[in-house]
Order: structure tokens, then sequence, then C-alpha cells
């Protein structure tokens, strides 16, 4: 007869002493996700209590901050596919600025259809993202410096071109041609990259009492931003691969230990240029997303995106030495982002507060997970 178990564990079935049971807490704790989780019920206590009734929760004030999120997050989720690959791309920012007037460009000056132009700037940028990512694999040298190269290169590029061919750095019409104008007489473009979806269920709520009506009668939050969707997709499909697919496997083993990786047969530099493909085809949805939102292009845009990206991406999890991290953690970082940035505006707390804020979250979320990950690993939680 088996030995009564007197402590109330549960017993070990395999009868490996190796092997032992890990508690749903324990669980948690070790997900990479916890701690941007964590803050982000922190952050949204905060300002139920400093602006819960300012209409910072209301369906126009969440479209709000929900955008801001949106467009970070799109990027965050390339920055963090990435950084768990064991690499980083600094020139997602300047990337955003060369996209976007590689979009406005050919419709402003050459008379391109915008659905040509938006092609064409996706191809531009998917080929700079196979270059970085060649220049690393082929040169061996760190992606930091890579990319810090491409950040400069590219932000220059941006001024010069717009400059050569337009003599100008921000661009919204040329002659009798409005960017966007043209841009939402396109069905590709508009259907893709403008506006808003659930727009006719925003309205019901609204004539039911259930959200703010204009006189009209319609919603004063006009639907969820195509951004928005983006978002939710992107960060739907990163998670999907990550978790279950052998592309997911893959990405963790290069960034853990590149060497092993492809000792084992995984193909190290085609995940990797792939991945930093990935991030510029993030930073191209970002720029035609916002071209098509703002009607305008300009050659500065996405000034510091590369950073916040990454901000978002550790406070979502992601290890600066790779292996380790969660896109759906890096979406919770952008998030907060979002939150932070419009909810600063609600209350009477100065604005120039916000950087400093994201610093600070940055700063304990490395903190908070470095400490967790280090008890797991002792098996101390």
């Amino acid at each position: 007869m088996a030995s009564a178990n007197l402590s109330g564990a549960p017993a070990n079935l395999s009868g490996d002493e190796r092997v032992r049971n890990v508690g749903s807490v324990r669980k948690l704790l070790a997900r990479p996700e916890f701690g941007a989780i964590a803050g982000t019920l922190l952050v949204v206590a905060i300002f139920v209590l400093a602006a819960g009734d300012s209409g910072l929760f209301s369906a126009e004030g969440t479209v709000n901050w929900g955008t801001v999120a949106g467009f970070l997050g799109i990027i965050a989720v390339g920055a963090a596919l990435l950084m768990i690959a064991g690499e980083f791309d600094l020139s997602v920012g300047s990337m955003i600025g060369f996209a976007g007037m590689m979009v406005a460009i050919p419709i402003l000056e050459w008379g391109w259809a915008p659905s040509a132009a938006v092609v064409f700037a996706f191809a531009c940028a998917l080929a700079l993202g196979w270059l970085n990512g060649w220049l690393v694999i082929k040169t061996g040298l760190p992606s930091f410096i890579v990319t810090l190269a491409f950040f400069f290169i590219l932000r220059g590029l941006s001024l010069a071109v717009a400059v050569l061919l337009t003599g100008k750095t921000i661009l919204s019409s040329s002659g009798d041609i409005v960017l966007q104008e043209a841009m939402l007489a396109d069905p590709v473009v508009s259907a893709l990259f403008h506006g808003h979806v659930l727009t006719g269920l925003f309205d019901s709520l609204a004539a039911a009492g259930w959200m703010a009506a204009r006189d009209d009668g319609t919603a004063l939050a006009i639907g969820v931003p195509k951004v928005v969707v983006w978002w939710f997709l992107l960060t739907a499909a990163g998670a999907f691969v990550l978790a279950r697919t052998r592309a997911g496997n893959w990405i963790l083993a290069v960034g853990g230990d590149a060497n092993a990786a492809k000792n084992v047969g995984i193909p190290v530099a085609r995940v990797k240029i792939g991945l930093f493909m990935f991030t510029a085809f993030c930073a191209t949805l970002f720029a035609v997303l916002q071209v098509a939102d703002a009607g305008s292009a300009a050659a500065d845009r996405g000034l510091q995106k590369e950073f916040e990206a990454i901000i978002a991406a550790v406070i979502g999890g992601c290890l600066l030495t790779g292996g380790y991290g969660s896109v759906i953690g890096a979406a919770f970082g952008a998030l907060i982002f979002g939150m932070v940035q419009i909810g600063i505006g609600y209350t009477s707390i100065d604005n120039n507060w916000y950087r400093v804020f994201l610093g600070v979250m940055l700063l304990a979320a490395v903190l908070f997970n470095n400490y967790i990950r280090r008890r797991f690993a002792m098996g101390r939680l």
C-alpha cells in the first residue's frame, strides 16, 4: 500500500524528485506579461481616483487614449518579437518618417494612385528591413550599432529627398491634389487605413442612452479607430506565432542562444532577417495609418518612437538579452503609454511629468521582472 501524504501536498505521480507540481500563483508570476498587467491595473486605479469623473473612461475618452495606445502598440509588437530574438531596431522612428514620405511624394508629385504609393512604401521599408538584418548577420556587428546608423541615414534621407523633390519637409497638398482627399478617394486605402469600425453599433448605443450623443443623435464617439483594429490583429497574430508555432519556438531559441539554435538546425539568419523586415512593416503600417488620419506627411515624424516601442516591450516583460518576453505584455505596455499620455490631460498634473512617469515605469518594470524571475529560478515562489 502506498504511504499516505501527511503534509497534504499533491503527490508526485512521476516518482521523480526533480519534478514538482507548480501552483497557479507561481505560473502567473512566471508569465512575462504579469508585470505589465499589474502595472495597467495600477494605472487604471490611479486615474479612476484622480480623474474618474472627468470623462477619461467614457466612450470618447477611451477612444482617445486607445488610439494613442494603438499607434504605439503596432510598433511595440515588432519591437517585442525582435527583442525576444535578441536584437534591437533603433531605426523604427526614422522608418516612420521615411515611409510616410514614400507614401506622400508619389501621390503628390508623380500622380500615383494612393494604393500604389502605399505598396511602394511597404516595399521600400521591407527592403530596408532586410538590409538591416543582413548587415547584422553578415558583419556580426551588434544590431544596436547597425540600426543606429540607419536611424541617421533614414532621417537624413527623409529630409533630403523631400526638399529635393518638393522643396518642403511637410507635405499635405501639391497643385490641385490634396493628400487626404486623394487617400480617401482610393477604396483600398480608405477601407484598410482610414476611419472607424462599429459606427452603427455606437450610434445604436447612443440612441439607447448608453453613450453620449451629439445633437443629431449619433454617438459622440464615432467608433473604434482602425488603428486599434490593426493593433489587436497584430498582437493576436504575434502572440499566436510565439506561443503556438514552430517559428515562435525558433524566435525564443535564437534569442536564448543563437549558436546553440544554429547547431540544432534552426535557420538563425532567416529568423532574424525576417523579424527585422517585420519591424519595418510595423513602422510602415504606423506611417500609413498616420498619413491617412492626419492628411499629411512630415520628414520628422516618429521622433523617439523607437525608444517608446522598446520601453513598451520591456514593461511587457521582454528581456534586453533576448530569449524571453511576451507580445501581449508589450500590448499592455502600450496601453499604459496611451492611458498616461492622454490621462494626464484630464488631471491637474503638468504634462511635462509624462516622460518622468514613463522612465519610472521602465525602471520599475525591469526591477520587478528581474526580481520575480530570480526568485522563481531559485524556487522561492
